[in-house]
């Protein structure tokens, strides 16, 4: 696991989901960060804390927003073949 921080703004807007098997409530988001380099990252955020669904649903895109917690690195192919991270 790794714990982290991340800021940036976000992309789009929160949506409230249910989970297929437990059907618990939870939020998904996407959070556009700048990285060291320059380059933007895009950062997909699970909230399952009451809380922090409650505040990420009160966001819309553009709002700055800084979370922290369990990051979960994954990298995907763009169109010209390039890894990425995610």
């Amino acid at each position: 696991m790794i714990e982290g921080l991340v800021s940036g703004k976000v992309y789009g807007r929160p949506e409230q989901r249910v989970g297929n098997n437990s059907g618990k409530p939870f939020v998904t988001a996407k959070v556009r960060a700048a990285t060291a380099g320059g380059e933007t990252l895009f950062v997909n955020v699970l909230a399952f804390d009451t809380l922090a669904q409650t505040a990420l649903l009160a966001l819309c895109d553009g709002d700055a927003v800084s979370l922290t917690g369990t990051l979960t690195p994954k990298v995907w192919t763009d169109r010209e073949g390039q890894p990425r991270p995610a």
